[in-house]
């Protein structure tokens, strides 16, 4: 059975364009291969960012961590885990003012830790979670996807590939805010739901 991880970032909740689109696109992967889902729903905000003693907890070999050392890693450590034990990841995120909600840029920073997620070679930085497949579920008001004023969507991919996960694949409703919101949205949703066929 497929281990799914989706890991929501929009503050909308129920109404979030992003999530909808996720949500179908788990939806459809689950259907076609039976799955496991956890939800991560960074709008939670309960993901901290990384300040010195959390960064040097993080970077700590388990077994030498001090009692206050574990307990500022233990939200990177089972971020970690959510990703390694996923064979899909299913991101829902849109795009605010022109790049990634802050929640996503520290959960990126809590889950690359070298020597976990990826190390450091001769060759330079190898991802270490390689075999997974992830998929973009992603909305915008204004910004279009992949244009020159879309920080986010390429930030992610490779970031993504830098921790190992090659295969990204995305879907997007963006221009929304704009003329032909509601068609531009019915379109992402159909797209979706191809996405993991």
């Amino acid at each position: 059975m497929t281990s799914i991880l989706h890991i929501k970032a929009s503050i909308r909740g129920g109404e979030s364009v992003s999530n909808d689109l996720g949500q179908r696109v788990v939806d459809s992967l689950a259907a076609k291969e039976g799955a496991n889902v956890t939800v991560r729903d960074l709008s939670d905000n309960d993901i901290p960012f990384v300040d010195a003693d959390r960064f040097a907890a993080n970077l700590a070999p388990y077994g030498d961590r001090t009692d206050d050392q574990h307990a500022l890693a233990a939200i990177a450590d089972t971020l970690i885990e959510e990703l390694q034990a996923a064979d899909r990841i299913v991101f829902s995120t849109p795009i605010y003012n022109f790049s990634m909600p802050a929640t996503v840029k520290a959960w990126a920073d809590l889950v690359a830790r070298a020597g976990t997620t990826f190390e450091y070679t001769p060759s330079g930085p190898q991802g270490k979670l390689t075999g997974k497949t992830a998929y973009l579920a992603i909305a915008s008001g204004g910004t279009t996807v992949e244009s020159e004023i879309d920080f986010m969507t390429p930030w992610l991919k490779f970031f993504l590939g830098f921790l190992g996960i090659s295969d990204v694949r995305h879907v997007a409703a963006d221009g929304i805010m704009g003329e032909g919101g509601e068609e531009k949205i019915a379109e992402a949703k159909q797209e979706a739901e191809k996405l993991a066929a």
